[in-house]
């Protein structure tokens, strides 16, 4: 028993402090390819109607032109949050009259690296440098895996917690490095229950034949086209999708804010040899960044990150050491395939009390034999998490998964009735009840939930993900209740966002080579 843990979860329920757990802030990144109506990766640009993917704070793109990507402000409630996140789906798929947003995580039918087009920002310099960073990516790595969606969870705690948090801890001083030291403690468990989030959220279990390349695997074929894992709850996180062998060197600790930084300040300041073959500018044309082990920060592939919001030029590290952790990222989730939002409010209700529990926890540092074993225990539950009497590592000993992940759930319980607090519905609380059932029947998992879908249909995964793309696109366009004040408001701010891209373009007064090295040389 994590005796730790009971005393602090019992100080907030004794506190004075009313609704300790509520209103923190909440919001979703959710990444979507765009299709055409037969379901080929499209090959035109980002809609102009949509506004700049460069400067608008919304609608956006990630690796791909083709790979759409909305951003929620941060909310209170999540209830608010979700219905920004459909407001602004109405909003995408009023201009993509004769397109799709795929509805699942891994892609459609792909015909290579070449079909995948980059995402383009402008002429301006930091437009340049997007993209630039973008082709060094498809270098790297290969552009198939940067074709891949997912849902990024933002979570900071309500400023009243953590007076509380210090108190139960013993500690007198609430400041920014105590938050960030709370924060990283949520990291560090993060690491060690995060499996559990791949159990309850993965929702992809199988994938297009095209997606593979020609790569070795040893995947049975679940039908024409259609590679599949039995047992698999998120291939998008396994050794196939993004926890890819190319970064498996790198170690970025978590054990405290000036760790990580040190070691994600060297990781973009070493040569990598293999990188350094591709080269960075040649023949007059950048290939990446530079050929460092990453271009920059971001490149650093992880289920969750710590964040602060960056000013103008600032580097994430620089935004880290200057004000310490504002909010955390959950990265590690997939697009639920049978949702028109890719996420719902239940699963937002979830991660919210998931990261109490983080926090909450006993966190002692993570020596580097430990982080082996919490490496193996994701990859496990990404190729296997349902197979029957799967067990972990935990603290080297061989446990039932099924069993851990109840008595996690059960360590919930109370978290969840602090963020019930005078709501007679407990929506929290019901939340955790059908994460609980995943638990007892496997197969009420959204990873099985789609194999079932596949064999009882006969489709592959191209007709399935089709079919359900086009259900999406009928739910938002004739059934989802149009807010005609926020298509205003999005509208607006398609406009303004055009014309501050052309403000930067103009503004530039350097060339991009001293653009880049004034950038690099900044960071120390």
């Amino acid at each position: 028993m994590d005796r730790a843990f009971e005393r602090r979860l019992a100080s907030l329920v004794n506190s004075r402090e009313s609704g300790v757990l509520q209103g923190g802030l909440k919001g979703v990144e959710k990444e979507s390819l765009r299709v055409s109506l037969d379901g080929c990766l499209e090959q035109s640009g980002h809609p102009r109607s949509l506004g700049a993917s460069l400067t608008h704070e919304h609608i956006t793109t990630d690796y791909s032109e083709s790979l759409i990507e909305l951003v929620t402000p941060a909310f209170g409630q999540c209830r608010e949050l979700l219905q920004y996140l459909c407001d602004l789906h109405q909003f995408v798929y009023r201009h993509l009259p004769d397109q799709l947003l795929w509805a699942t995580s891994m892609p459609c039918g792909l015909e290579g690296d070449a079909n995948i087009p980059v995402a383009r920002y402008g002429r301006s310099n930091i437009g340049r440098m997007k993209e630039v960073y973008r082709l060094g990516l498809g270098y790297r790595y290969g552009r198939m895996m940067q074709a891949i969606s997912g849902i990024h969870f933002n979570y900071s705690f309500p400023e009243r917690f953590w007076p509380v948090l210090a108190d139960s801890l013993q500690e007198r001083k609430v400041d920014r490095d105590f938050i960030s030291a709370r924060y990283f403690g949520l990291l560090r468990n993060y690491r060690r229950y995060g499996w559990l989030i791949l159990y309850l959220f993965g929702n992809s279990p199988a994938l297009c034949s095209s997606f593979l390349n020609g790569r070795r695997h040893a995947m049975p074929e679940l039908s024409p086209g259609t590679f599949y894992e039995p047992y698999a709850t998120s291939l998008r996180m396994s050794d196939l999708g993004y926890s890819n062998k190319s970064q498996k060197g790198l170690h970025i600790g978590v054990n405290s804010i000036d760790e990580y930084i040190r070691d994600l300040t060297a990781a973009v300041s070493t040569p990598h040899p293999e990188y350094q073959k591709i080269g960075v500018k040649v023949d007059g044309s950048y290939r990446q960044l530079n050929a460092n082990l990453l271009q920059i920060e971001n490149e650093y592939y992880s289920y969750i990150r710590p964040k602060r919001v960056t000013r103008s030029g600032e580097h994430p590290t620089q935004a880290l050491r200057r004000g310490g952790v504002e909010y955390v990222e959950f990265r590690a989730l997939d697009v639920n395939v049978f949702d028109p939002a890719g996420v719902d409010q239940t699963k937002l209700r979830f991660l919210e009390a998931f990261a109490a529990l983080c926090i909450l926890k006993q966190s002692d540092p993570i020596t580097s034999g430990e982080q082996v074993g919490l490496d193996a225990n994701h990859a496990l539950v990404a190729h296997r998490g349902r197979e029957p009497g799967l067990t972990l590592n935990r603290h080297g000993r061989q446990v039932p998964l099924l069993a851990w992940g109840r008595e996690l759930i059960d360590s919930m319980r109370g978290i969840c009735e602090l963020l019930d607090q005078g709501d007679v519905q407990r929506p929290y609380g019901a939340a955790l009840d059908l994460q609980a059932l995943k638990l007892d029947d496997p197969q009420s998992t959204p990873s099985a939930r789609s194999l079932k879908e596949l064999r009882s249909s006969g489709e592959s995964f191209i007709q399935f993900a089709l079919r359900m793309s086009r259900l999406h696109k009928v739910y938002f366009t004739d059934l989802y209740p149009p807010n005609e004040r926020r298509m205003t408001e999005f509208a607006v701010e398609a406009e303004l966002s055009l014309r501050k891209q052309e403000e930067l373009e103009a503004a530039d007064e350097v060339d991009f080579d001293q653009f880049l090295a004034n950038y690099f040389a900044s960071a120390g």
